[in-house]
């Protein structure tokens, strides 16, 4: 059986989507995605919340609930471990090591903004001590932010690598020289997120990235398609029977076993 650390190879990436519930992560797993990652984003508007307002105790249930549910490994997005501080880091990534999960990620930014490098190294440094045989995804957040400066970024992902980070990964990351860059100045798998306008999976591959994921990007297409079909609705239109039935027909051939 091949396992979740050995599915991430540079040039032929892991490509793993977001799902939201148990449904979805039982869609995806069905339609044959390798491995699955949680979406802070799209669990929280599953609660009516918005990103960053689910709890640890919320977050890790949920993800371990996603785990048992599917027969692919699940990685946990963590957000900032719920926690400012090194010790609590390490607590939220026990806590998941607890749990069927295969790997977690932590984010190098916190509510009140990003972490400083130093500090940011200690978080990873303590979740890397408390990962168990989880893959630890270290994330550097400054290109989802105004004035990011790539060489900061690099040497922070350096730096995270050393402590121990398994994979890393710096979200808004568009421009494929920047990317080609993060590759080549780090020693482990990376992951990039899919955006608008960035480089196709294809482009990213070839770039010699090793996972691609989507975060809350399938769970807001949802509802971006509820809306266009409510909105129908409310002006005299029928639902979408076409899409209906092929929802009707994909759910039964997920969750009929």
């Amino acid at each position: 059986m091949t396992t979740f650390r050995e599915l991430h190879r540079p040039g032929s990436p892991l490509v793993m989507p977001n799902p939201w519930d148990v449904g979805s992560a039982r869609v995806l797993a069905t339609l044959g995605f390798a491995a699955l990652a949680t979406t802070s984003s799209g669990f929280a508007a599953t609660l009516g919340k918005l990103d960053g307002q689910v709890g640890r105790d919320a977050a890790v249930a949920h993800a371990a609930e996603l785990a048992r549910a599917v027969p692919v490994p699940v990685s946990a997005d963590l957000e900032n471990g719920f926690a400012d501080d090194p010790a609590g880091v390490a607590a939220t990534v026990e806590a998941a090591a607890a749990t069927p999960l295969a790997g977690c990620s932590i984010e190098d930014r916190g509510p009140a903004g990003g972490y400083p490098a130093d500090l940011a190294v200690e978080r990873v440094a303590a979740a890397a001590k408390a990962k168990g045989g989880l893959v630890l995804t270290a994330r550097a957040e400054a290109f989802l932010y105004p004035d990011a400066d790539l060489a900061e970024v690099v040497a922070r992902l350096q730096r995270f690598v050393e402590v121990g980070a398994d994979v890393v990964y710096a979200p808004g990351l568009v421009r494929p020289a920047d990317i080609a860059t993060v590759v080549r100045e780090v020693d482990v798998p990376v992951n990039v997120l899919l955006r608008p306008g960035g480089p196709t999976a294809a482009e990213l591959a070839d770039l010699g990235v090793a996972r691609i994921s989507v975060g809350g990007a399938f769970a807001f297409a949802c509802l971006g398609a509820l809306e266009k079909a409510a909105r129908g609705l409310l002006d005299g239109e029928l639902p979408p029977w076409d899409d209906v039935a092929a929802g009707a027909k994909l759910a039964r051939r997920a969750f009929g076993s």
